[in-house]
């Protein structure tokens, strides 16, 4: 298996890259988030990779780390998701989102990556909630206040969109109530 790769970028697209890699070109798969962090053309690059091997191709998936990495192969171990989903997912949500709204039994935030719907965002909870039990995660109260801070503002009209942008800057420890009066006093500011 290929776990990382060194090598020079030499092209650079939406959903991938290429590293010579000592003369061989190495056709990479990353997220946009990932493509954007990168260095120019002609630096030297550094991916933490995962070779899936298909009956039809063998395809390279690349990371920033190897924690990314390892999320990865977490998520392609739940069922019904593949490489394509696992990599949106990814691309959409930052690992400590991704391990927090798998915490707080979160939804809503799953169903923003596209090709995940509300059954399989729930299908995902159940399956990666014994997976993903972190530190991070530990520290989320679980599906009691960050469910119904939403669920509240859900309640006062608020969109999802502008609920999931206010409850990344808020203190997922603090109680039920302090959360609403942060979220309340942010969006009001808009």
């Amino acid at each position: 298996m290929i776990g990382r790769l060194r090598g020079t970028l030499v092209s650079l697209r939406a959903t991938g890259v290429v590293l010579d890699v000592a003369g061989v070109g190495y056709e990479v798969a990353v997220t946009p988030r990932t493509v954007a962090d990168l260095p120019g053309i002609g630096e030297q690059v550094v991916l933490h990779t995962h070779l899936v091997v298909r009956e039809d191709a063998m395809l390279l998936h690349g990371f920033d780390s190897e924690t990314e990495r390892d999320l990865f192969r977490i998520l392609l171990g739940a069922s019904g998701v593949g490489p394509k989903v696992a990599m949106a997912t990814l691309g959409a949500l930052q690992p400590d989102e991704l391990r927090r709204a798998i915490a707080a039994e979160d939804v809503d935030t799953l169903t923003t990556v596209p090709g995940i719907g509300k059954r399989g965002a729930q299908k995902l909870v159940l399956e990666l909630k014994p997976k993903l039990t972190t530190a991070e995660a530990d520290s989320v109260v679980g599906t009691s206040t960050v469910a119904q801070v939403r669920d509240a503002l859900e309640g006062l009209g608020y969109q999802p969109a502008e609920i999931r942008e206010v409850m990344a800057d808020i203190e997922a420890e603090a109680p039920v109530a302090e959360q609403l009066r942060r979220a309340l006093r942010s969006l009001g500011k808009r």
